[in-house]
């Protein structure tokens, strides 16, 4: 028991010494530090910074930065995944009509309605102020269906309006009932068909060399004939006119015989 006990104060005395050797050396150095003028005390505090004992990861440029993690089993929570600090945002660049070009001029699409007609064409526009036009299948591919037709009554004859495709085109071709009723112009985008008295579909397809598009179809249907309201509307208007003038005939009549009665009872007198 005796020796446990020596062994034991001897381990507390040596600890005592340690302590106080480090406090003595710290107030020293405190001291030492004191007494430096300020801008060399500057300077030592910018070398202890600078040098510090953790290496630094060097980084490839184009390549992610490594994380360094200390080893052995830590538990997971104390390190959180760091991928979201990592990943970039994605940047998301807003549709526009301009196209830069290699020499940095911008270039702005056609001011072309491809449902509308009597303009120049789109190739004419990109001649002359080098704006874009959008592309074309070839002559040697049947071309796309024209689009937005529609059917309308002028009140003479039904009108078709269409769009053109994004295709070369040649000719296009009205149709009623599956049959053929006029072909127009590659620059046309409406035309008259005629009368169409019954409700029928209406279809429109663009042509060219290698044959034709798949229609683009509406059922019409034609407006109800108002000839006999109209006609009935006449009639009644004039027979209400010959009953007023029947009416007023009579009433004249009644008045020219008061007046004969009343001449013929004077002259008696």
């Amino acid at each position: 028991m005796r020796e446990r006990r020596g062994g034991t104060d001897c381990g507390r005395t040596e600890r005592r010494r340690v302590e106080t050797f480090f406090l003595q050396a710290t107030d020293r150095m405190t001291a030492a530090i004191r007494d430096l003028p300020f801008p060399l005390l500057l300077l030592c505090l910018y070398l202890m910074s600078s040098c510090s004992p953790l290496p630094t990861p060097s980084r490839v440029p184009g390549t992610k930065p490594q994380i360094l993690r200390p080893r052995g089993s830590l538990p997971g929570d104390l390190f959180s995944s760091t991928e979201d600090y990592d990943q970039p945002e994605d940047t998301v660049t807003p549709f526009s009509n301009a196209t830069v070009s290699p020499h940095g001029r911008t270039l702005q699409r056609c001011d072309y309605n491809r449902c509308l007609e009597g303009q120049r064409s789109c190739a004419s526009l990109a001649a002359s102020t080098g704006c874009l036009c959008p592309g074309l299948s070839l002559h040697d591919v049947k071309p796309r269906t024209p689009y937005n037709t529609s059917v309308s009554w002028n009140g003479s004859e039904v009108i078709v309006h269409w769009c053109a495709p994004l295709s070369h085109v040649t000719a296009y071709v009205v149709t009623v009932g599956n049959q053929e009723r006029r072909r127009f112009g590659r620059d046309q985008r409406s035309g008259g068909v005629g009368d169409v008295e019954d409700s029928a579909e209406v279809c429109v397809f663009a042509v060219n060399d290698s044959g034709d598009s798949d229609g683009s179809c509406m059922t019409y249907h034609p407006r109800k004939s108002s000839l006999p309201l109209t006609a009935g509307l006449i009639g009644g208007a004039l027979g209400f006119l010959l009953l007023l003038l029947l009416v007023v005939l009579l009433w004249r009549h009644k008045r020219q015989r008061k007046q004969e009665a009343s001449i013929s009872t004077n002259e008696t007198l």
